[in-house]
C-alpha cells in the first residue's frame, strides 16, 4: 500500500490515457518526442509519391495563424482526387489550422493553397464552396436544434441558387440515410450524438462537393457511433469518390481509414506516409497510439 504523503507529494501528470500504466506518457513528453521526429522533413517530391495522379488539394509552404500569432511553418500538402489524408499529432500541433487555412477561416500570412490547379489562397469560405467544391464539417456540434432534421438539411443549401435544389439535395440524403428520414420533422435536439453527426455530414453534401474537411469525427461518440460515422466517411471517399481530409483525435482509427497519414509537430510535418506504415512505426505507436 501506499502512503498517501507519497501521492500527495508526485507530480501530477496529464496524459493521453492510451496504453499500459507503463506506457503513459504526458502530454508534454509526447511533444518533446514528437520534435525528434522532424529532423527529416518530408519534401514536396515525398508527398507526391503517397498520392495518385495529380494533386487536388494542394498546400505550398504555408503559413498561417490567428491574429498576429503564426501556428503553421512553411507547411506542404498534397492529396489526389478520391483519397483519404488523417492529420495526427501532439495537442497545438496545428492539425485543426491547416483545415481552418484551407477553407479561409485563419489568416495566411505567406505561402499558396490551390484546389485543382486554381489558386484559392485568398478566396472566402463561401467561394470555396461554391466554385471550388470544398465544404467543412465542423468539430463542435453544429445542428441547430430547435430547426427540424429537414430544416437542418435545407440549411446546407443556402449557396444554392433555388430553394428547389436543395430540397432535391435533402431528398438525395432522405433516400440515402433511412435513419435521418425517419427523424425528418423531429427537432435536431432529439438526436442522438451518433444521429447529430450524421446529420452535420449530410449537410455538408447538399452542396455536392469534392472536397469534405472532416474535423474530429469521433469526438464525443460513444464505440457503436464512431464506427458508424467512419463507415459512411468511407462510402463517401469509395462509393462517391470524395477526398477527404481528416484530423482526428484516435489516432489509430484515422490512420487506420486513411490512405495517407501526416504526423504533425509545432506547426510542421514531421512525417508522411500510407497510414497502414504510420500505424507499423513504433515510434509513431509508442506516442501517438498507447505503445
Amino acid at each position: 500500500m501506499t502512503d498517501d504523503k507519497d501521492d500527495a507529494h508526485r507530480p501530477q501528470i496529464s496524459g493521453y490515457g492510451l496504453g499500459s500504466v507503463d506506457t503513459v506518457l504526458s502530454v508534454d513528453d509526447v511533444a518533446r518526442a514528437a520534435g525528434d521526429l522532424g529532423r527529416d522533413t518530408p519534401s514536396a517530391t515525398d508527398l507526391e509519391a503517397l498520392i495518385h495522379g495529380e494533386p487536388l488539394v494542394r498546400l505550398d509552404g504555408l503559413v498561417a495563424g490567428y491574429g498576429h500569432m503564426e501556428i503553421l511553418h512553411a507547411v506542404d500538402l498534397r492529396i489526389g482526387a478520391g483519397q483519404s489524408l488523417c492529420l495526427i499529432g501532439p495537442n497545438g500541433a496545428g492539425k485543426s489550422t491547416i483545415l481552418h487555412a484551407i477553407y479561409g477561416f485563419c489568416r495566411i500570412f505567406d505561402g499558396r493553397i490551390h484546389i485543382r490547379d486554381e489558386d484559392v489562397t485568398r478566396m472566402s469560405p463561401s467561394q470555396k464552396l461554391r466554385r471550388s467544391g470544398v465544404a467543412y464539417i465542423l468539430q463542435d456540434n453544429s445542428v441547430f436544434p430547435d430547426m427540424t432534421v429537414e430544416e437542418n438539411l435545407l440549411m446546407g443549401g443556402f449557396l444554392l441558387d433555388r430553394p428547389a435544389q436543395a430540397k432535391a439535395a435533402a431528398e438525395r440524403v432522405f433516400d440515402r440515410y433511412d435513419r435521418l428520414a425517419q427523424r425528418r420533422r423531429q427537432r435536431a435536439g432529439v438526436l442522438s450524438g451518433g444521429e447529430r453527426r450524421l446529420l452535420e455530414i449530410s449537410r455538408a453534401l447538399i452542396m455536392e462537393p469534392d472536397v469534405l474537411l472532416v474535423d474530429e469525427p469521433s469526438i464525443g461518440l460513444e464505440p457503436r457511433f464512431i464506427d458508424m460515422v467512419f463507415e459512411i466517411l468511407h462510402d463517401l471517399q469509395h462509393i462517391e469518390g470524395k477526398t477527404i481530409i481528416m484530423v482526428e483525435q484516435n489516432a489509430k482509427k484515422g490512420l487506420e481509414f486513411a490512405d495517407i497519414g501526416y504526423v504533425l509537430v509545432s506547426g510542421r510535418v514531421a512525417m508522411a506516409d500510407t497510414g497502414v506504415h504510420l500505424l507499423e512505426d513504433p515510434e509513431v505507436g509508442r506516442l501517438f497510439l498507447g505503445g
